[in-house]
């Protein structure tokens, strides 16, 4: 049974980096019957920001990965933090240290121009003098002098650090706040996790936590460092690539289960499967196989499982998504009719939402590209006689094949191409040229509107503009 954890801190929004190392963490943690839990790592007051929180929260219930306890805010632990400060000075594993700042600039100084890493050199280590004045002490960890830091990596394998590499840190600074990788042990050890997730930008903070794991006599979890996800070139996800925040996917009209789709392939795979629903992710993921190099960021293939999502989603769950975007299809007497048409098209309910809208609503202008290509001086003759063909028929049209059956036998009577009538159709219609079938639109607008948008567009003289 596996316990894991999130633990964003609030600076920012959440980005899809996080999310997908959310998504692995919740998966294990649901597979083995464990818990997922929601930590925020608030510590840094000059840093948070409330709406990040909210953000934060409101991303995690947009899809749907609910934390199985309360959510932990780290600046509400500020009393067990300091027991643990205590108890590491009382038993000697801690120290304060007087180092002033000169003092700390001229080592490194000294340090790089010996071409040294700058590293505390533990010259208050063992100190029993007497304190300088004026110097507000932290407090450091004492970290080992000889040895190695060693560690198994469910996904980098064996990991071995030598004890060179990681100083007396800082624990509690000056003030009295403790550091990052104190209370994430502390925060991890006392929750009770058992499998930590992460990304690989987390693995050089690894042996300073195994140092406090091991001074306080926490049991140690099993580490798992996440590559991280790249541009299309093999850079840094930047926002322009997709690293924004989760809620403006939610905001460019994707549903969540694509998101989570698209992000649990971006580093796991099972053969060449695609598409996973929930449970099937939740059959089938291990992180042991989460790939060792870093994942390439593709806007194609999540448009693509979007639209597949799109496709495969109720007519009542997506007319109430559609709400979001302010377009209620809700009781209209054509809404099944309307979304099972423009869903087949729709790549996102930004699309879907335009879509329906450009034939719901009346237009208020005409494509002129279309206009000059369609209009003839023919057309409105041609099309005053389809209103008549649609006027005698009226009480019959209903569905597509309605329209149908009284347009070819009026199409081959008066020997046309079917474009010759379908386009300057279409632009009365929905003012454009791309619509979908001339048979589908007047069934969902029905006879009497589609009439009435005919007149109009005869009327306006197709809104050309005399040159």
């Amino acid at each position: 049974m596996a316990i894991t954890r999130f633990a964003p801190s609030p600076t920012g929004y959440l980005h899809i980096g996080g999310l997908r190392t959310a998504l692995y963490s919740y998966l294990w943690a649901k597979k083995t019957t464990g818990e997922f839990k929601l930590r925020i790592e608030d510590t840094d007051e000059a840093r948070n920001s409330e709406d990040a929180v909210k953000a934060i929260i409101e991303a995690f219930d947009w899809v749907g990965m609910d934390s199985d306890c309360e959510v932990e805010y780290q600046s509400k632990r500020k009393d067990i933090y300091k027991k643990y400060i205590d108890q590491l000075l009382a038993e000697g594993k801690a120290y304060k240290c007087y180092m002033s700042r000169d003092e700390l600039d001229t080592l490194r100084a000294t340090q790089e121009a010996n071409k040294e890493t700058p590293r505390y050199d533990g010259r208050y280590r063992d100190f029993d003098g007497t304190p300088p004045e004026g110097i507000d002490p932290v407090i450091r960890i004492k970290a080992p002098l000889s040895g190695k830091l060693e560690f198994e990596d469910g996904v980098k394998g064996f990991m071995s650090f030598n004890y060179d590499q990681v100083d007396d840190f800082v624990i509690a600074r000056s003030n009295g706040n403790p550091t990052y990788n104190f209370v994430v042990a502390i925060d991890d050890a006392l929750m009770g996790m058992t499998d930590v997730l992460r990304g690989d930008d987390h693995l050089s903070n690894t042996p300073k936590q195994l140092v406090v794991y091991n001074a306080l006599g926490f049991e140690i979890p099993k580490f798992y460092h996440i590559p991280m996800i790249n541009n299309p070139s093999g850079k840094k996800l930047s926002k322009r690539d997709g690293a924004m925040d989760v809620m403006e996917y939610k905001r460019l009209g994707y549903l969540p289960e694509a998101l989570l789709n698209f992000l649990v392939r971006l580093g796991w795979s099972n053969g060449d499967q695609e598409i996973f629903s929930i449970d099937e992710m939740l059959s089938l993921f291990n992180p042991n196989n989460i790939n060792k190099s870093a994942s390439a960021y593709n806007e194609e293939k999540l448009l693509w499982l979007n639209a597949h999502y799109i496709k495969n989603a109720s007519n009542e769950r997506l007319a109430n998504e559609l709400e979001f975007f302010n377009c209620k299809i809700n009781g209209h007497d054509k809404k099944e009719m309307v979304l099972d048409l423009c869903k087949e098209r729709a790549n996102t309910l930004v699309e879907l939402q335009s879509s329906i809208k450009n034939i719901l609503a009346v237009p208020t202008s005409y494509e002129q590209k279309g206009v000059k290509k369609f209009i003839k001086d023919t057309t409105v003759e041609m099309l005053n006689d389809y209103i008549h063909i649609l006027e005698e028929n009226s009480s019959t049209l209903h569905l597509p094949v309605d329209y149908e059956a009284i347009t070819k036998p009026f199409i081959q009577d008066n020997g046309l191409k079917f474009p010759q009538l379908f386009q300057p159709i279409r632009i009365s219609l929905t003012g454009g040229t791309q619509a979908p079938s001339v048979y589908d639109v007047t069934a969902i607008l029905g006879a009497e509107e589609s009439i009435s948008r005919i007149k109009k567009a005869i009327e306006l003289n197709f809104g050309k503009v005399e040159n």
